[in-house]
């Protein structure tokens, strides 16, 4: 089937002013029983294969979201889904309190391919971070006099738990939850001299994201990120970069610190690590290597069904070429991105590898995103003027062809209602 042949008849115009593809009564009616979180749109999805999904209506999406990047080989890939079916028929979790042969082989197999010395497998990139925050503060009681401060950037994200609310700052997405838990400073990312400024006795560590995907996909510059490096072997400091976001191939490198040339103490990793199943790592290096028995533990940690998919995804991208294929691809991407931002007078277009931020020239991101989803496209904006492009790693350059297309004509359409709303004609 010719999946391209599936493209909708565009909507009128009046059709931008209701929610496109009603949902089914029932779905209606059972999505009252969720508790409130994110806005999400009607579609309900019920299949899904590499960069298309299905709704409860047979209608076909292109997704250039993947989960916010955790489907790192698209939806439903048979390597992961054959990975998985035979692990659950042998051995699903035993407990975290005993090995299993996936924990033991994804930890090796993390420590070798990183130049790790410790990993730890979690459920989630949040939890991944909250124990980088325990790490570091365990080794600072050790090592640093009890010091305990750690030095973020300003409008970070490092998850939705306390510690990492707390870490972000209060400009933090949905951190509407004071008191803060203390010990945590933000300065402004990519400024040397600011960070310079912040550090005192009471510092252990310094984290960042390579590159920031909430803020807007803003990558940090290569000179700042080896200045954050220099000043931590200086000052005899922790790094600690989450690559939650950006590590896993994402940025056609197996982790971003590779693109960068540096060098991290602590590294977090989740999202595209289980290719769309909950995964996360926590992995340490030298001196940072001090947790003991007892100190981390979660039920679900390092279970064999999660460490079996950890292990798919990582066969795939260690396949010759093909983090070469990501590299080439995300080169692609950025560039007609470019060219199209400039056909329609949008903004910047930042990123690395599979993994691209959109500035808008105003705030109409949400009004882009309805006007996609009618044309069968699937999109994220993490700001009110800008949207981000997370395809799976696997994505065709006819699917990033197609996205082009698509996001062309909600373009369009977007700015054909913006004149019609200033002609006052209601739209």
């Amino acid at each position: 089937m010719n999946l391209f042949n599936l493209r909708r008849t565009p909507p009128s115009l009046e059709d931008l002013a209701i929610e496109p593809c009603a949902t089914a009564s029932d779905d209606a009616s059972a999505s009252e029983c969720l508790m409130p979180s994110v806005q999400r749109p009607q579609p309900v999805f019920v299949r899904g294969q590499g960069s298309w999904l299905w709704d409860s209506n047979d209608r076909t999406y292109l997704d250039f979201t993947q989960a916010g990047a955790a489907n790192s080989l698209g939806h439903s890939p048979s390597v992961l889904v054959n990975a998985i079916a035979a692990q659950a028929q042998s051995l699903i979790n035993p407990g975290s309190g005993f090995y299993n042969r996936g924990m033991l082989r994804l930890a090796d197999r993390l420590c070798r391919s990183t130049g790790s010395d410790q990993a730890y497998l979690l459920s989630s990139g949040s939890e991944a971070c909250e124990a980088a925050i325990k790490l570091a503060r365990k080794w600072g009681q050790l090592h640093r006099g009890g010091a305990a401060g750690i030095i973020t950037a300003s409008r970070s994200c490092h998850g939705r738990g306390f510690a990492a609310l707390s870490a972000a700052g209060g400009g933090s997405p949905g951190n509407r939850f004071e008191p803060q838990l203390p010990g945590f400073s933000q300065v402004p990312f990519n400024d040397l001299p600011a960070l310079h400024a912040a550090v005192d006795a009471q510092t252990v560590a310094i984290m960042l994201e390579p590159i920031q995907g909430e803020a807007g996909v803003i990558p940090a510059t290569e000179h700042y990120l080896k200045g954050v490096e220099r000043l931590c072997r200086e000052l005899g400091i922790l790094l600690i970069l989450d690559e939650v976001q950006t590590g896993i191939g994402r940025c056609g490198t197996l982790l971003a610190e590779q693109l960068y040339g540096v060098r991290a103490d602590i590294i977090t990793l989740g999202k595209g690590l289980g290719g769309g199943v909950p995964l996360a790592a926590l992995l340490a290096r030298g001196k940072a290597c001090c947790f003991e028995q007892g100190e981390l533990d979660g039920t679900h940690h390092g279970n064999a069904l999660m460490t079996s998919a950890g292990l798919a995804v990582l066969d795939s991208l260690q396949e010759h070429g093909f983090l070469q294929q990501v590299r080439n691809n995300g080169q692609y991407l950025g560039q007609q991105l470019a060219q199209l931002a400039a056909r329609y007078a949008q903004g910047e277009v930042r990123g690395h590898g599979l993994f691209w931020g959109m500035s808008l020239a105003d705030d109409s991101a949400q009004a882009v995103l309805k006007a996609a989803l009618h044309e069968g496209l699937l999109l994220s904006a993490v700001q009110s003027d800008c949207l981000r492009f997370t395809p799976a790693l696997s994505v065709s350059k006819g699917n990033i062809d197609e996205m082009l297309l698509r996001l062309a004509r909600a373009f369009s359409r977007v700015r054909t209602a913006q004149l019609q709303c200033r002609k006052g004609v209601a739209v």
